[in-house]
């Protein structure tokens, strides 16, 4: 049984008071474009980065860093935003993103490049769980549905036209403007936090330690995951010595954590958050969520570039129908939650939805065509439309708000932690049915190294070898989408077991309200 506490303010704090609500969104927004597009920016340079550079041995570690920081920085942000105050963590997070924008611009060569990345995803991991926080902060949960809209929008947004900013940049300015890009629009994010922006100011219960141990082996474990999943079947072999012994080491690390979590004082990851059911199965969705979403959006792409014929320069474009109905209904899903406070329906419908797209994607052949396929994308970007936000929304709403950073922290590394699963697990079993359709087929030796080609290259290869790749390519997308497709019908049981509990705060039809909500009302109506 759940058990819900209201959103009353902690002794000696007082509720926020923002000049304008919306001046503080349009920041936070602002803030979570910069860490949704520089990856997506990035990806586009990275041909040209290496010409200048050199060390495309290292060109993995350019994207490894920057994850892995991300991932194993995004619980401690969350904590010290509950520690120490909201905003403070929230500007030192945005400052060293952007110090370490500045310095992978400078970059001299690609070790350089690689740590100043590193630096940057620390940033990263605070700039994702601020926004989350900040917003579970001003705006209670009834009407936090349509912002949080608002949010799947900028990610949609990011992931279409960040290979397109990407590739203008690189070509009409050069490379490291791909980073120098993220200071001015920083700069503006600092400036209208730092005016406008007004919380509670957090005081410190005394004798109270930060828990150094429980973030050194939490810290241990995600990386172990990240890079286990990272570099399984690429860098190394699955069963290699350096695989398993991340496994196992990784495993240790958080079955430690779990440990030391139980015995300290002030824990990095209060482990009771997880007795609320509603979080634990939205941190399980969110998972995965993140799962099915990364790999479409990896593999999607590589289907359509070598199957159907279409240009890489316009990737971003090719996954249009799956992001903007994901955004559509996103915003829809907002709006209905803050009008009616209900949001059980949107779990399963999700679930039910990304099931289904996904499968219709499995089914994709040398046949299908660009509407057909847009049209599955279509369905699987409508069922995350539905998860995306109301994760976080009932995750959010199911702890204290003494707990809301690492609640969000928590939901957020969930999500993470799917997509690295996601790529390495669906990646891996693409490159193996490739590899051993092309073998059947004859033409083992083009996919030696790689199972990926894109129109250009194909055109060049004999008709016969090169329907043999499409044919490849269909059937290793037909095995990635159908586990996916089998993973989402988990999530869809998941969805099953949501409990209905009244979301706090304002709303058209809200039950009565405590003095707290009366005051967090009062922030949500200046919007």
């Amino acid at each position: 049984m759940t058990t819900q506490a209201t959103a009353t303010p902690a002794q000696g704090e007082t509720e926020p008071q923002p000049r304008s609500v919306r001046v503080v969104l349009l920041a936070l927004m602002i803030a979570m474009l910069l860490a949704m597009l520089d990856n997506m920016i990035i990806g586009t340079a990275m041909p040209t980065i290496v010409g200048e550079l050199g060390g495309l041995e290292h060109l993995s570690w350019v994207v490894t860093a920057y994850t892995l920081a991300t991932a194993a920085s995004t619980p401690l942000w969350g904590k010290f935003g509950d520690m120490f105050g909201r905003k403070g963590v929230f500007l030192t997070s945005i400052v060293i993103f952007l110090i370490g924008s500045a310095l992978s611009g400078m970059a001299q060569d690609m070790g350089q490049l690689i740590g100043f990345r590193a630096v940057q995803g620390l940033g990263a991991g605070g700039l994702m769980v601020g926004v989350m926080a900040i917003i579970g902060d001003l705006i209670p949960p009834r009407e936090r549905g349509k912002y949080q809209g608002m949010m799947a929008g900028v990610m949609a947004l990011a992931m279409i036209g960040g290979p397109l900013v990407g590739g203008t940049i690189t070509d009409h300015w050069g490379w490291r403007w791909s980073f120098y890009i993220n200071l001015p629009l920083g700069v503006v994010a600092l400036a209208m936090v730092t005016t406008v922006l007004h919380l509670p100011k957090k005081q410190r219960a005394t004798g109270t330690r930060i828990d150094f141990l429980g973030a050194g082996l939490l810290t241990l474990g995600i990386t172990a995951i990240v890079l286990v999943t990272t570099w399984g079947g690429t860098e190394y072999a699955w069963g290699s010595a350096t695989i398993v012994g991340l496994a196992v080491g990784g495993a240790l690390a958080l079955a430690a954590f779990l440990w030391v979590e139980t015995r300290a004082s002030d824990p990095i990851m209060p482990l009771h958050i997880f007795r609320s059911r509603n979080f634990t199965l939205m941190s399980l969705i969110g998972f995965i969520t993140g799962f099915v979403m990364f790999g479409a959006v990896l593999y999607l792409p590589i289907f359509q570039q070598s199957v159907q014929g279409a240009s890489a320069t316009n990737s971003g474009l090719l996954l249009l129908p799956m992001l903007l109905s994901m955004m559509v209904v996103s915003l829809v899903v907002g709006r209905v939650t803050t009008s009616t406070g209900k949001y059980k329906v949107f779990p399963i419908a999700g679930g039910a939805l990304m099931t289904v797209g996904l499968f219709l994607l499995s089914t994709m052949d040398t046949d299908t065509s660009r509407l057909v396929s847009g049209v599955y994308m279509a369905v699987l970007g409508a069922g995350m439309g539905f998860l995306m936000q109301i994760t976080m929304l009932v995750a959010q709403n199911s702890v204290e708000m003494k707990d809301m950073g690492v609640a969000s922290s928590s939901t957020t590394l969930f999500r993470t932690l799917g997509s690295s699963f996601g790529v390495a697990i669906m990646g891996a079993l693409f490159t193996h049915r490739v590899q051993d359709a092309m073998s059947a087929s004859g033409g083992s030796g083009l996919t030696e190294r790689t199972a990926q080609l894109d129109a250009a290259s194909l055109a060049k290869l004999p008709e016969a070898l090169r329907e043999a790749y499409q044919h490849a390519v269909a059937t290793g997308t037909h095995g990635a989408f159908l586990v996916a497709a089998a993973v989402s019908v988990l999530g869809l049981a998941l969805a099953f077991f949501v409990k209905e509990v009244a979301l706090r705060g304002a709303g058209p039809a809200a039950a009565p309200k405590t003095a707290g909500d009366d005051d967090t009302a009062k922030v949500a109506e200046k919007v």
